[in-house]
């Protein structure tokens, strides 16, 4: 017989801390051993542990993947060098910002921008020599990568072509105010990229918002407006959703919470999930109501288990009646009953855009924000031609695209004339699948990547639009998003067909998402090698063809004939049909 009492509880076991925790915490405000790695010149790399905390001054080391090999065999370490994220609030830039960047890409980085899903620029190729001159010369063009990674908020994303130029200054502002106000206060940053040095004997640093161990995991922020849905409200932390009154004018914001799209393969413990709504708010108390949701997942979230550690899982947890209870308790007033919204798609507007005000937009197709030149279409040099010419701005758009934005009416044709000279007005002229399409980064620098995404979208999407034209359906908008791991970094799990790489050539396939954003897709077939994909797809499409109904979106068609079903559950989620009720 056990000496335990039949009636003892067991005895919880509380899990430790995740080693990055006493690394932020012993990290003197993300100073660390960062600037005496920086000094080592007998490596291209950092070390593991400031490899983690550069992530928070908006660095990641990384290498060459294709030359990996290679370099093994010859007894090198890896092609080391760096990718530098910057944070760029609601995605706007002037043409002197975009001019600094086009010639630090050239000077220190590859010699290619990247605009990201999330509205911010991206270099990769940056050797360890050239990474001080590379982000202090960011910082000289009044951008910064402070925060763009790590367990901070990130860059807060919001529309950046609503129909009233107005509305969008208004909703710009709260935007760039809950950027603003949710950066962490170290001065680490400036002490190590901009050059400022704190004077001896102040008082003793501190974290207000985020203490010395930050949050569990990244937190991302986004603000749409109805009817456009282009950030992807539900697949983040926190969503502002603009309500406008019968005039037209910002009252306030619904608030979306617990959205996120990263998971691990066959590990049902990990889901992307859903943003719920969880009330409304003045636009007066927006930058309170983030700082205070933000702080609960900080209080609440899981600092054991990484994989477990975003709000999404909090909330999962907890419930929303409780999350909402102890936001509401934070700031001393109750949150308002949401208000009626729509939605009708998640894309971008292409060509000219009236903005109904006076000011013209320019929204031009770029295939995975990837700007450079090619023998053919030199993209990047014509855009620093525009930016010489532009007296507007910029706006990097949530599917990787670029407005040229805030063009004067008498300004068009010079504009129209630059577009035309250098071929970029046909870019618009792609099929509804390609302008519909978006990609990752992956090979050959990210490390986390098990297959190809942006290297392999032009090929995938050419095949796939064969397909779709020969079944009459050139014009359709249907959303397509790959990415090289399951992370989610190109929100393949709200795509109508979504593809996330399982292996080198093999991809899972996802279909059944909704056109605007509500609704995850499911697995379809998992380990689909690259060559099988349009055999796979090829019956679906020509069924969508001839069976919609009218004006049937892809992602619906796909449920209701019973291809997937919408998903439930994460195990919804995670498995596919049987082959045999696929064939039927």
């Amino acid at each position: 017989m056990s000496s335990m009492s039949a009636s003892a509880a067991p005895v919880a076991v509380e899990k430790p801390l995740h080693k990055n925790e006493l690394l932020k915490a012993g990290s003197n405000f993300l100073r660390g051993h960062i600037l005496r790695d920086l000094s080592d010149h007998s490596t291209g790399g950092i070390t593991e542990d400031s490899a983690q905390l550069t992530k928070f001054h908006g660095i990641y080391p990384q290498d060459d993947r294709d030359l990996r090999h290679q370099r093994r065999k010859a007894g090198a370490e890896k092609a080391f060098s760096f990718m530098a994220r910057i944070r760029v609030p609601g995605g706007v830039c002037t043409p002197g910002q975009w001019l600094a960047l086009d010639r630090i890409a050239d000077e220190f980085a590859n010699g290619t921008l990247k605009l990201t899903t999330r509205q911010a620029f991206q270099y990769h190729g940056i050797l360890k020599g050239d990474l001080w001159r590379t982000i202090n010369g960011i910082n000289r063009s009044l951008l910064d990568t402070i925060a763009a990674c790590g367990d901070v908020n990130r860059n807060v994303m919001c529309n950046p072509n609503p129909e009233r130029s107005e509305l969008h200054t208004e909703v710009y502002q709260v935007t760039k105010a809950i950027s603003e106000h949710l950066l962490p206060r170290s001065r680490a940053y400036h002490e190590l990229w901009v050059g400022d040095e704190l004077v001896g004997g102040g008082e003793p640093e501190a974290e207000p918002i985020y203490g010395k161990t930050y949050l569990p995991r990244k937190f991302k922020i986004v603000v749409a407006v109805p009817p456009s849905n282009d950030v992807d409200i539900f697949g983040h932390d926190l969503g502002f959703i603009a309500i406008t009154d019968a005039a037209g004018k910002l009252v306030g914001f619904n608030l979306t919470v617990g959205g996120g799209l990263g998971m691990s393969h066959n590990q049902i413990e990990t889901f992307p999930r859903i943003a719920d709504v969880l009330g409304f708010c003045t636009v007066p108390q927006a930058v309170e109501v983030a700082e205070k949701i933000m702080t609960v997942q900080r209080d609440y979230g899981d600092r054991t288990d990484r994989k477990h550690a975003r709000l999404k899982y909090t909330i999962e947890d907890r419930g929303l009646a409780w999350f909402r209870h102890e936001v509401e308790q934070r700031l001393g007033y109750q949150l308002g009953a949401p208000r009626a919204f729509h939605f009708t798609d998640t894309g971008d507007r292409y060509g000219w855009v009236d903005s109904h005000d006076g000011r013209l937009h320019f929204t031009l197709f770029i295939q995975s924000g990837r700007v450079k030149d090619d023998p053919h279409y030199r993209l990047k040099s014509a855009l620093r031609e525009i930016a010489l010419a532009h007296q507007g701005d910029f706006r990097l758009t949530a599917n990787q695209n670029l407005i040229i934005a805030n063009v004067a009416a008498p300004d068009r044709p010079s504009i129209e004339a630059l577009l035309k000279k250098n071929r970029l007005h046909t870019a618009n002229d792609a099929s509804g699948l390609k302008l519909n399409a978006m990609s990752c980064v992956a090979l050959p620098t990210c490390g986390l990547a098990l297959a190809e995404s942006e290297r392999y979208l032009p090929e995938l999407v050419g095949l796939l639009e064969t397909e779709f034209e020969a079944a009459g359906l050139r014009h359709d908008d249907v959303t397509v998003r790959i990415t090289g791991c399951p992370n989610g970094c190109g929100r393949p799990y709200l795509a109508e067909i979504g593809f996330v790489g399982k292996s080198p050539g093999k991809y899972n396939i996802y279909l059944g998402a909704a056109f605007n954003g509500s609704r995850l897709n499911t697995l379809y077939q998992a380990n689909v090698p690259d060559t099988e994909i349009v055999a796979l797809l090829r019956p679906i499409i020509q069924r969508y063809a001839s069976e919609r109904t009218q004006g049937e979106r892809f992602g619906d068609f796909s449920i209701r004939t019973g291809y997937v079903k919408p998903t439930g559950t994460p195990q919804d989620f995670h498995e596919a049909k049987s082959a045999k009720e696929t064939s039927a």
